[in-house]
């Protein structure tokens, strides 16, 4: 019982870790939803916490290899998966060394098998085979650790689509919706291996370094708290697409604003009509409606390597906003700056807008390396008008200028001129004023909010509004 509290509070303190909103409560439901369940039933027993726990659909991933990693489904080389002593893994030549798998016999006649299951489906027989697969292929000779890659280069799945395909489509027709259907199973069922693989060889690895440094090595954060510097190409597209409901909420929220703000001019003729009802006494006063005000947004993007990432990120917002404005300008610099508005046009494509913005944009002065304060006095000189009272000024960067020149007096007033004027640098607050970052010295000037990641964005807007 001692065990079972261990892993329940251990397991709920790495959810928090990972950046899953678990309250106290929460894990308290938890644990009298277990009281509902067969402790034995380990498919009931994630699906008891899962209820509990998990509130968005996003966060499922990282609660699932969690819960494999302190809730495993077997101990050690589990039951049945230890391999055939008597059958070698790998064959090897005269020199001791394994042959290739397209050539090993041992491998191919593996690869026979894992067809078999992925033909008829069988879940739990390819559970079964991936546990197997790892114990034979996942430790490289010579090392203790255990790998994914392994076991995926001797099985080769992928390659076995033609296979697959040939045994469900003898005598139809290729090329129809009988084999995209087929083609679509099959890569399923092939991408469930893998996974399979992948929680197989994380489970040795606790086992032989302990579940909580797995688990932080394993397990990337949930997409709000995920750094935008380091997101890969699919957490990019995912990103793209919290995009807009930002845009939305702000917008709502805007509209709400301008709803809850003072009132208008007084409606003489309304309030003397109204007063006619109270003999002449007008008790209630009519107002003419505000005219809200739709500023115009002007940003200065860092478009050097460093924060790219960011850079292309926050681009996206900020064109997703672009109905909220009268008027929207982008600019980019590395150590000069050009208005790059005409690549973001509404419907553009992102990622040809990006490419096109990196070979025709005029950002390099000399070096190439960042040069805020060059960048902000080409922008002083060429783009002075674009600035007005009724603009916002938004400005994404770290700070970072290479130790040359700040040209602080022209930002101090180019943030006098504007309306607003806010900063975005994706860098920790711990490293700012480190090295060669001016972000204090900035920030005397314009108000700098750390943002690093969706969090932290909707955080800024919900001061911005």
């Amino acid at each position: 019982m001692a065990s079972l509290i261990d892993r329940h509070t251990g397991f709920v303190a790495e959810l928090r870790r990972a950046g899953l909103p678990v309250s106290v409560a929460e894990g308290l439901d938890a644990v009298r939803a277990m009281q509902a369940v067969d402790l034995l039933d380990r498919e009931s027993l994630r699906a008891a916490y899962a209820a509990t726990l998990v509130k968005r659909p996003q966060h499922r991933t990282t609660f699932d290899t969690l819960f494999d990693l302190w809730f495993p489904a077997a101990v050690g080389d589990g039951a049945g998966a230890r391999p055939d002593p008597d059958r070698p893994a790998r064959t090897t030549d005269d020199d001791g060394r394994p042959v290739e798998p397209a050539l090993d016999p041992q491998v191919q006649a593996r690869r026979g098998e894992l067809a078999e299951l992925l033909l008829s489906g069988d879940d739990a027989g390819l559970r079964q085979f991936a546990r197997m697969a790892v114990a034979e292929y996942g430790q490289t000779p010579g090392q203790e650790s255990w790998f994914s890659f392994g076991v995926l280069r001797a099985m080769s799945p992928d390659t076995l689509m033609a296979r697959l395909l040939n045994a469900v489509l003898a005598g139809q027709e290729r090329g129809g919706m009988a084999e995209r259907v087929a083609r679509r199973t099959f890569r399923d069922r092939i991408a469930r291996f893998e996974d399979l693989v992948a929680g197989e060889v994380r489970r040795r690895i606790a086992e032989d370094t302990g579940v909580e440094r797995t688990a932080r090595i394993a397990v990337r954060p949930p997409l709000e708290r995920l750094d935008f510097a380091g997101a890969n190409r699919a957490e990019m597209a995912a990103l793209r697409r919290e995009v807009y409901p930002l845009a939305r909420k702000l917008a709502a929220r805007l509209v709400q604003k301008q709803r809850r703000g003072r009132r208008g001019r007084l409606d003489f003729r309304r309030t003397v009509r109204a007063s006619l009802a109270s003999g002449g006494v007008p008790l209630t006063t009519h107002h003419r409606p505000r005219r809200p005000h739709k500023p115009e947004l002007v940003v200065l993007c860092d478009a050097s390597d460093s924060v790219s990432a960011f850079a292309h990120f926050t681009l996206l917002l900020t064109f997703a906003l672009r109905e909220q404005f009268s008027k929207v300008r982008a600019f980019a610099f590395i150590d000069a700056t050009d208005e790059i508005t005409r690549f973001f046009a509404p419907g553009a494509d992102v990622t040809d807008a990006m490419t096109r913005l990196a070979a025709e944009a005029d950002l390099v002065w000399i070096t190439g390396r960042s040069d805020y304060g060059h960048a902000i006095k080409v922008f002083d000189d060429r783009y002075r008008d674009a600035i007005t009272p009724k603009t916002s000024l938004l400005i994404l960067g770290d700070a970072r200028s290479n130790y040359g020149g700040l040209s602080l007096p022209i930002l101090r007033s180019m943030a006098g001129r504007a309306r607003h004027a806010y900063w975005l640098n994706p860098e920790p607050r711990g490293q700012w004023d480190t090295g060669d970052s001016a972000a204090s010295r900035y920030g005397e000037l314009v108000p700098m909010y750390e943002c690093r990641n969706l969090t932290q964005l909707a955080a800024f807007i919900e001061e911005l509004t």
